[in-house]
């Protein structure tokens, strides 16, 4: 192919990694090894993720210098590994007057500009403006002589923004290098975005996401190029790491770019190259992976944080207490697809209220699944518990008390377990118990990591049937889905005994918690009233419960800890 077939065909790569914050040295590794599979695809510019060098989001830890030095001088050593390519690489950057979430604009080996991102977004997950100073200037670069602007994750969200002035100022192409974290539905949100981007500002947009689980966030990579008639160009994967590549014909935006200049503020034009460092290229059909729905999006979003978390923090092997119960056989499934049967075991104990269909249904259970199966009766303990108290709570009836110590049992016994054999706990409370408060502190809250907190119980009936489908034969036995919910922890109790129905109860906790409604909107909207009422206080009262709860996987728009921050004493909403 000769160097005129060539001409307007503009490679670009993006590199869909999975980083991990303060792994300078392996951040840095799969930075340099995307680079030379893109190199040696005759890629022009490849792009990664924001914040790439140190890992997102970096929290606190860019209070400290030798944090943000440690990243300028990987930046240093990935700069020296990228000759004969352009490259957009995320890392903090440090000024007279603070830090800068920012891009490195690198080229041939040489660091050639840099841009500063300028909306700090502060809502939700986010806090920049804590750390970060906000840019000014939007340029435009000339890379392999396409007009290229680019742009940071927040900065592609605001209508006006950055890529309206450098789409003004000719840019052709418009590179955002994102961390944008999974929430159930994002994915369409995100794309929708996007399209509007490339359509009103008449360029091509290239958005490169964040892969992999960090704490309670799991970013879900599916990034895009969307071309200027809104059409979907290519797909990077969900949930797993790529390296998407496409050639873009940018002669056809050209045109369609000079009507849409105007007399607004334009940015810089800085010059990188005029012609491609790699000549020769035979096209490439870029692939456009296919977009996962409810609720495999949801189970693949919990595996990719679980296995995250357990391995980027050092652990290898989970154990769960096995009830017979839904929320407990749905994590078990959850830690063996994201660890391996052979890494996760189940802890069965009994108490006296135990039924004999749970303890069978987690023996079923643990034989489907292939894992292994511990049991410890806690009826002898209970026992000595009551009358070692007997004294203490004389003249006092049973009530909560008694039903909390045998869940309390269970925690140390698991915890003990954790601690001889290096085991993290997977906790398995559910959105509507967290928030209601339907756990016992020190009891089933007590672990590690508290894979579906963030999950509302109608949707784990949702997930566990969907995995259940993933199989040959039966993974969650039917008994477990169809039985009514029960804690076991006295004769004959049901969650309803406590509760609303899940289907009457989950509604409300969603109009109530992630869209902040009022008690009176919320029965306005034909709820009865009694019902709202109790579920508001439950919710209220619970605060303190889920500031000692585990972290868990962020899955809903508005999850507990990150998204939701209410103080402990507070009287608002009260009765």
């Amino acid at each position: 192919m000769t160097d005129s077939q060539d001409a307007g065909r503009f490679r670009i790569g993006m590199a869909q990694i999975n980083t991990t914050v303060g792994d300078f040295t392996g951040n840095r590794q799969k930075i340099i090894t995307a680079l030379k599979r893109a190199r040696s695809s005759g890629v022009d510019l490849l792009a990664f993720p924001e914040l790439a060098t140190c890992g997102y989001p970096p929290e606190d830890l860019l209070f400290k210098p030798s944090f943000v030095t440690e990243n300028l001088k990987s930046l240093e050593k990935i700069i020296s590994d990228t000759s004969g390519i352009s490259a957009i690489v995320g890392f903090v950057d440090k000024g007279d007057n603070g830090i800068y979430n920012a891009a490195a604009i690198i080229h041939d080996g040489k660091l050639a500009s840099v841009y500063h991102k300028i909306h700090l977004p502060n809502y939700g997950v986010f806090d920049e403006n804590r750390y970060f100073q906000s840019g000014k200037d939007c340029p435009v670069f000339v890379i392999a002589g396409v007009n290229v602007g680019v742009n940071v994750c927040e900065d592609i969200w605001i209508e006006s923004g950055p890529a309206r002035t450098q789409a003004r100022s000719g840019a052709e192409l418009i590179v955002n290098i994102s961390a944008s974290p999974y929430h159930f539905g994002k994915g369409d949100i995100r794309e929708k975005m996007l399209t509007a981007r490339a359509t009103d500002n008449v360029a091509i947009v290239a958005f490169t996401n964040l892969v992999g689980g960090q704490d309670e966030l799991v970013f879900d990579g599916g990034s895009l190029i969307v071309d200027e008639t809104g059409k979907i160009l290519a797909r990077g994967k969900q949930f797993e790491e790529d390296l998407i590549i496409a050639d873009l014909d940018v002669a056809s935006v050209s045109p369609a770019r000079s009507k849409a200049a105007s007399t607004e503020e334009k940015g810089e034009i800085i010059s990188l190259s005029e012609k491609s460092l790699h000549t020769g290229k035979s096209a490439i059909t870029p692939h456009v992976a296919r977009v996962q729905g409810f609720p495999e999006e949801v189970y693949s979003a919990l595996v990719l944080g679980t296995r995250d978390y357990i391995r980027k923090n050092g652990f290898s092997e989970v154990l769960v207490g096995l009830s017979g119960g839904l929320d407990s056989s749905l994590v078990a499934a959850i830690g063996a697809d994201a660890l391996g049967k052979d890494n996760i075991c189940g802890v069965a104990m009994p108490s006296p209220y135990s039924s004999p269909g749970s303890v069978t249904d987690a023996e079923l259970l643990a034989d489907n699944m292939g894992i292994k199966l511990l049991t410890v009766r806690i009826d002898k303990v209970f026992k000595e518990y009551l009358e070692m108290l007997s004294d203490s709570f004389a003249g006092k009836e049973s009530d909560v008390t008694e039903e909390n110590l045998q869940a309390r049992i269970r925690g140390n016994i698991l915890m003990a377990l954790s601690n001889k054999f290096g085991w993290l706990v997977l906790t398995t409370g559910n959105k509507s118990e967290m928030a209601t408060g339907y756990a016992t502190l020190y009891g089933d809250m007590a672990g590690g990591f508290a894979v579906i907190k963030d999950i509302p119980k109608t949707m784990a009936y949702e997930l566990a049937k969907y995995r259940n489908s993933l199989a040959e034969g039966e993974i969650i036995p039917e008994s477990v889905i169809t039985k009514p919910p029960s804690a076991e922890l006295r004769p004959d109790q049901k969650d309803t005994d406590s509760l609303p129905a899940y289907d009457i109860l989950d509604p409300i906790l969603t109009a109530y918690v992630e869209e902040d409604k009022s008690i009176e909107e919320i029965i306005a909207a034909g709820n009865e009233e009694s019902v709202v009422r109790q579920i508001a206080r439950l919710v209220d009262l619970s605060e303190y419960k889920r500031r000692q709860a585990p972290p868990g996987i962020k899955i809903t728009p508005r999850a507990f800890g990150r998204d939701r921050r209410l103080p402990i004493t507070n009287r608002y909403n009260k009765d």
